[in-house]
């Protein structure tokens, strides 16, 4: 089905789904809350949107294609669909406001008596999170040709922090937005940010940025359609005095070339925080050892992993990643009692458009809990995100046109000294499925090999 279909289609689907609703639908008094409130922190000027929806007249000259694309539920942004659990600043549209869209859309875009319209709404002038702790800027920046293959280079910045900080948040403000599709933040405190930094700079592989180095301390990302959010209060990631900050980018050339040199602010805790983060992925390594190989029509090709929390943990938040063929991702916890709660359900999975999503509170889940998570992918010619045509033969890597998937939970333990436990118990999962899958495909040692830099990896103890 093409994009226009898909639209056209949505629109149909909800003609008539608004009856009750009041009779008569305005800008002023129903719409205008809803826009500004979903759509205009995008939707304004100096923001990735491609237009303002801050009057009457942009939102009614857009008004057919807001009502198709909100009811196709590719706008706002927001794939997750309801869980057991809500998520702060979720931007999805509930149904009574999707309804409202669609009938005022239908009874011809009435303006109604601009007194009663809500006050614009403020936004923060900059950077969204507000005033940076600390804003730097990349010393050099790096062009991105206009064609050929994706390009993955880590870029470094040195910090030169004279103590400790503990990082809440950091906001990436690119230069060229359109050919950055995702960026990871890493820590190192040694000397291998320059010398890996040095090494590509003499390389002219494209793919030179894809070796991670095992010392370098994780500290989030970014990906297309994410939002920058600060960590609760009482948390945060350790970032070493005299550290340097490492930025892996997944560049995607766009037809035209781009240069890049991005600014960065840092937010900092007043404090040491209370607990320690760590991610459990689901399936391990983005789907590595899950036997990605998808044949060309396959429409359901779905990979599991599950793991039992050895001791009681804090969820802070949730996301997933997969590429252009990703077709659903999911997460559930079954706690020791046999309830099963939702944790992320994305059933239209979109590449554009990647997200973590915060818990609106912290969850516990109590030892015992099980976490399992499923990942699908469509590789037939139904799907429209599909971009080969027709489908070719897809198995696990790092280009656009590869595939891999995972579902990543964020947690805490709920009692500090259960880290290493919780730690410890978490690496054996992965050791173990990598070694089962190692055993059945002995060549996914070398890519394990050129993923961590770790030579020894495979070798007896």
């Amino acid at each position: 089905m093409t994009k226009t279909n898909l639209l056209l289609t949505a629109l149909v689907t909800f003609t008539g789904a608004a009856s009750s609703l009041p009779a008569q639908i305005t800008f002023s008094k129903d719409v205008a809350p809803i826009v500004y409130h979903r759509c205009a922190s995008c939707h304004r000027p100096g923001e990735a949107a491609p237009f303002s929806l801050l009057s009457y007249d942009d939102v009614s000259k857009h008004g057919k294609l807001i009502a198709a694309v909100t009811a196709a539920r590719i706008m706002p942004p927001w794939k997750a669909e309801p869980a057991s659990y809500s998520y702060r600043d979720a931007r999805r549209l509930t149904d009574d406001e999707l309804n409202t869209i669609q009938a005022w859309v239908k009874q011809g875009m009435p303006k109604g008596d601009p007194a009663k319209a809500p006050a614009l709404p403020e936004f923060t002038s900059g950077w969204q999170l507000g005033t940076p702790d600390l804003i730097v800027k990349m010393d050099k920046s790096f062009t991105i040709p206009a064609e050929g293959a994706d390009i993955y280079r880590y870029l470094r910045i040195p910090l030169n922090l004279p103590d400790d900080k503990w990082v809440r948040a950091i906001e990436l403000r690119p230069s060229s937005r359109q050919v950055v599709h995702h960026v990871l933040y890493f820590a190192d405190s040694t000397a291998d940010a320059q010398k890996i930094e040095a090494e590509e700079d003499a390389s002219k592989s494209p793919m030179a940025g894809m070796k991670v180095n095992r010392d370098m301390v994780p500290l989030g990302g970014v990906a297309v359609g994410a939002q920058p959010h600060l960590l609760p209060a009482g948390l945060g990631l350790i970032l070493p005095k005299g550290t340097d900050l490492m930025f892996q980018y997944h560049f995607h050339p766009t037809g035209k070339e781009e240069t890049e040199q991005s600014t960065v602010g840092l937010y900092f805790a007043k404090e040491a925080p209370e607990h320690t983060l760590i991610s459990i992925q689901l399936p391990v390594a983005y789907g590595l050892f899950s036997g990605l190989n998808i044949a060309p029509g396959e429409n359901d090709f779905t990979v599991r992993d599950s793991f039992v929390l050895p001791v009681d943990v804090e969820a802070v938040s949730i996301g997933a990643h997969a590429h252009y063929i990703g077709k659903t991702m999911k997460m559930t916890a079954t706690f020791p009692d046999g309830k099963i709660k939702t944790l992320l359900d994305i059933k239209d999975w979109d590449f554009a458009w990647q997200d973590r999503y915060f818990f609106e509170n912290i969850i516990l889940l109590p030892k015992g809990t099980r976490l399992d998570s499923q990942v699908s992918w469509d590789n037939s010619d139904n799907n429209p995100k599909n971009p080969s045509r027709p489908p070719i033969q897809v198995t696990w890597g790092e280009q656009t046109k590869d595939e891999m998937g995972a579902v990543t939970l964020q947690v805490f333990p709920a009692v500090e000294s259960d880290f290493a436990t919780l730690h410890t118990t978490y690496r054996q999962h992965v050791r173990e499925i990598a070694r089962m899958r190692i055993m059945q495909d002995p060549s996914l040692l070398v890519k394990v090999r050129e993923l961590t830099g770790n030579s020894d990896l495979g070798k007896s103890r």
